[in-house]
């Protein structure tokens, strides 16, 4: 894969379960020194949290964030010394939380900062969070003028054809009920936030937040990342790095946006570090998060796409024997 443009993408909430992290600690020592190093920055045993989980606490929102974190940063050092440093991307972007993986890998943040940040980014969500989310099978454009007649607002342009709008309870059964009369072939899908993150509810979490963000050093990027507010490349500026994150906080994801500026920089693999989504028990069950999102952006776009699984110590070995190939 010596002549690939590479992209990594690193995911958001919903890709956490329990167990995660629990084979790549068992398996690398590069592993074990960033579970480590979180267990140290943090105060308390993520790595108990991320892999018995004994309270069922990993879902909350200010233990997701540091526990996905921890675990994509894991992944990514993990592959960078199985490859040898030798893959080196044009671009990297992640999903909500994954932005500041992104971070990370570009060398923006370090990673006990980054650890420190979302951890409190979790808490002031978490704590003013209110309401919920719907991933609706529509386009934005046809999504945001119904998500305004209910006081919701688009909180992620997922795909072409869906997005996840968010409000309160009340107002989201009366928006899935209006979709249901209006369009019956459409889906209204519930997910399992604590609030209606990406929104307007979120706003005074933003500003209590700003404070974390201005205390933080940022650097100036060693590669292009990938913004969720713009869907465009950060700029090479500290500060603006810092307000696009601030914004972030209370605005959609733009995550088409970001794909279509991966399609203009002629990117042609993309390597998805952390999380896992499936029923099944343990990591090696687990599939990407991002996976089938991508492909289906690009298949849009007329376009193919080569994905490369990083998210467990067998698709990590893989992956190497993938690039070394």
């Amino acid at each position: 894969m010596s002549d690939q443009r590479v992209m990594f993408v690193f995911p958001g909430q919903g890709s956490q379960y329990r167990g995660m992290g629990s084979d790549l600690y068992r398996d690398f020592a590069t592993a074990r020194e960033v579970y480590d190093q979180a267990n140290e920055v943090l105060g308390f045993d993520l790595r108990r949290l991320s892999f018995e989980d004994p309270a069922d606490e990993i879902g909350l929102t200010r233990n997701t964030q540091p526990a996905l974190l921890t675990h994509e940063i894991a992944c990514l050092k993990v592959f960078a010394e199985l490859t040898g440093g030798r893959v080196t991307p044009v671009l990297a972007a992640g999903h909500s939380l994954g932005e500041y993986s992104a971070l990370v890998a570009a060398g923006v943040l370090d990673f006990a900062d980054a650890l420190k940040l979302v951890r409190r980014r979790g808490e002031l969500m978490g704590e003013h969070g209110e309401g919920g989310m719907l991933a609706l099978t529509l386009d934005v454009e046809t999504a945001r003028p119904l998500a305004d007649r209910h006081y919701c607002q688009v909180a992620s342009c997922n795909l072409p054809d869906q997005t996840v709008v968010g409000g309160r309870d009340a107002d989201l059964d009366a928006l899935a009920a209006d979709l249901a009369e209006r369009m019956p072939r459409k889906r209204a899908i519930r997910l399992a936030t604590e609030g209606a993150f990406h929104t307007y509810f979120m706003v005074t979490a933003a500003r209590l937040f700003r404070t974390d963000l201005d205390a933080t050093p940022f650097a100036i990027p060693a590669l292009g990342v990938l913004s969720n507010y713009t869907g465009g490349i950060h700029e090479a500026d500290p500060d603006s790095i810092r307000t696009r994150l601030f914004f972030q906080l209370f605005n959609p994801v733009n995550w088409v946006g970001c794909l279509n500026t991966a399609i203009a920089d002629q990117v042609s693999t993309f390597v998805e570090f952390g999380g896992g989504l499936g029923s099944g028990e343990g990591p090696e069950s687990k599939r990407p998060n991002l996976e089938s999102i991508i492909r289906k952006t690009l298949k849009t776009a007329g376009l193919e796409t080569n994905h490369v699984a990083a998210i467990n110590s067998e698709t990590l070995r893989a992956a190497a024997a993938a690039f070394a190939g």
